[in-house]
């Protein structure tokens, strides 16, 4: 089993020993994610932060979970520029197209997923910055395995390395928690798409029947 923590670790560890940062586009999918994965990375590359995220189930949360990666950036200085792609959830309806059933963390999730890193990874190719890589993989709910197949595989497509990454490791969490505290972020409570709030909306109905009963 391949640790990827480790794995981006000696990354790290190599290029703090060089004299330049390279330059690395983060895909992030909202700022809480995105605020201790900035931390970590900073010291080693010259940061973009990506924000496209065509599954938001509105116009509304996209403009407000991109409003606050804007301010996060704007008040750390952890990356040079935020790179704002517009609203597209017609790309994202197409990616999931005959998906609509699947449970969450399923099928569905990782044709978004795929969908999310391959824009990423032309981005960053676009804009010849030799690495890129994703918040994704912060999130308890998220698989690493996955996130990390699927990147690897979009960055050979568009000629560009994907950082192996498992930012949850080593307290990366727990870290975006108070980060989120200290600057006052929006926290979302549901993934971002139609499907993942309805799942959340059952979560707090059955929460709310068991403390009824």
């Amino acid at each position: 089993m391949r640790h990827y923590d480790r794995e981006m670790q000696e990354v790290l560890g190599a290029l703090k020993a060089g004299d330049q940062r390279p330059g690395l586009l983060l895909h992030v999918c909202c700022a809480p994610c995105s605020s201790s994965v900035l931390e970590r990375l900073h010291a080693a590359f010259k940061l973009k932060v990506f924000f496209d995220n065509p599954n938001m189930d509105s116009g509304r949360e996209y403009a407000w979970r991109l409003e606050e990666a804007r301010r996060l950036v704007a008040q750390t200085g952890w990356a040079e520029e935020i790179i704002e792609a517009p609203y597209e959830p017609a790309a994202y309806r197409e990616a999931i197209r005959g998906l609509e059933g699947e449970p969450e963390g399923g099928l569905r999730c990782r044709a978004c997923f795929a969908l999310r890193l391959s824009r990423a990874a032309r981005e960053a190719r676009a804009r010849n910055l030799p690495y890129f890589t994703t918040t994704l993989t912060l999130s308890p709910r998220k698989d690493a395995a996955l996130l990390n197949e699927l990147g690897e595989a979009a960055g050979q497509e568009a000629g560009v390395a994907f950082l192996a990454s498992d930012f949850k490791k080593r307290g990366g969490y727990p870290r975006s928690i108070e980060l989120s505290r200290l600057h006052q972020l929006y926290r979302q409570d549901y993934c971002g798409c139609a499907f993942s709030k309805i799942e959340r909306d059952r979560r707090r109905e059955s929460c709310k029947q068991a403390a009824d009963n």
